[in-house]
């Protein structure tokens, strides 16, 4: 495709910047453009397999400790979230039980399908982690020991997936993660160190992240062609 008809459809605006990160070379830019697309694919479906895994470690967890209607009973009166600093956690879980009921497809399982991301990692919040009997840092026992530099806590935990949400977000919302951050500079490191951050949390899990991903892990080779668009 000829670089005009291709700005025409992308929008002279958005592409500005992938032509400014390629030293004004159009050909690049839309090549860029592609493994920007590519490796955003790739990362939404490691994210995805790791919200998948971190939801049911929880609910495993919950489940035995509070019954196999933990979600549900959490937004009934006198419920787990059921407080004034968990009420965002009740008014979700609450409206997506009410729209499941309508349809007639509530089960447990469709329910906790219906949390996104944020509800998981909120699990980890000072005010959810307490109401849940501080029970949740079992989802990592695998987890690295904390040291007088570095302490691996909850606080450690939140700010980790909290990171991961945004990337996720960020990437649904078809923001480019191949840049530094605000700057028209080609940039992998970010993603590359997400990247990292998620395996990590999976070994914490004890999950084998190399097996799970089998096939859709190919976060470095993708960086890797998109640092070689760098001008020189």
């Amino acid at each position: 495709m000829k670089y005009k008809d291709f700005e025409r459809i992308v929008s002279k605006k958005r592409m500005n910047r992938y032509v400014m990160a390629c030293g004004g070379n159009t050909r690049k830019a839309m090549i860029l453009y592609r493994y920007n697309i590519e490796l955003s694919q790739v990362m939404f479906a490691i994210i995805c397999h790791f919200e998948v895994a971190l939801r049911n470690a929880i609910d495993t967890i919950l489940t035995s400790h509070f019954g196999s209607e933990w979600l549900k009973d959490s937004s009934q009166k006198g419920g787990l979230f059921d407080t004034p600093a968990t009420k965002r956690d009740y008014d979700n879980v609450r409206n997506a039980f009410a729209k499941l009921q309508k349809l007639n497809l509530y089960s447990h399982s469709k329910l906790l399908a219906s949390m996104e991301f944020g509800f998981w990692k909120y699990q980890f919040a000072p005010a959810q982690y307490a109401r849940t009997d501080k029970k949740l840092m079992k989802v990592f026992p695998k987890k690295a020991r904390s040291t007088a530099k570095r302490k691996y806590n909850i606080s450690y935990i939140f700010n980790e997936l909290d990171k991961i949400n945004t990337l996720r977000n960020r990437i649904a919302h078809h923001e480019p993660i191949c840049f530094s951050v605000k700057t028209p500079i080609i940039y992998t490191d970010y993603i590359l160190n997400e990247y990292s951050k998620i395996i990590m949390l999976f070994s914490w899990m004890g999950v084998d992240s190399k097996d799970l991903l089998f096939g859709l892990d190919h976060v470095s080779q993708i960086c890797t062609k998109i640092d070689k668009l760098k001008p020189i």
